[in-house]
């Protein structure tokens, strides 16, 4: 009798989480971030700035966008700070679909095309699933 316990208990621990995690139910999507830093053909210009932050202030009515915000870069003197860049543009999503939606919705890509595009001397894009619930809301 003490054997069969000692199987029946090395196979739930062998086997039970196995059959836990496969009976586990999906989980919901994740929140999704989209980062995009912004350098400006004139590097630094003020009325450029605004001009891009206003432009994407637009696009935040479009279907999927639950944030958006935009604002100039801080200077810093930290070494690991790279704060070359002119503009920071933050995008929150629900899902990895809204997010792939939103960007090849008319109304972005005209903006992108219209408005930054003429600006912009390059930019550089930051996508990823954001973990866990918000904190200090």
């Amino acid at each position: 009798m003490k054997h069969l316990l000692i199987f029946a208990l090395c196979t739930f621990w062998v086997f039970g989480p196995v059959a836990a995690h496969a009976q586990a139910p999906a989980q919901p999507s994740q929140d999704v971030a989209h980062i995009v830093l912004i350098w400006l053909k004139q590097s630094g210009n003020a009325a450029h700035r605004e001009q891009v932050i206003t432009a994407t202030q637009g696009l935040a009515d479009l279907p999927g966008v639950l944030d958006l915000r935009g604002g100039e870069v801080i200077p810093s003197d930290r070494a690991r700070v790279d704060d070359s860049y002119d503009v920071g543009l933050y995008m929150r999503f629900a899902s990895q679909a809204d997010l792939q939606a939103y960007l090849v919705h008319p109304q972005h890509q005209a903006t992108v095309k219209n408005k930054l595009a003429p600006l912009m001397a390059r930019y550089q894009v930051f996508d990823f699933a954001l973990a866990g619930p918000a904190v200090n809301q």
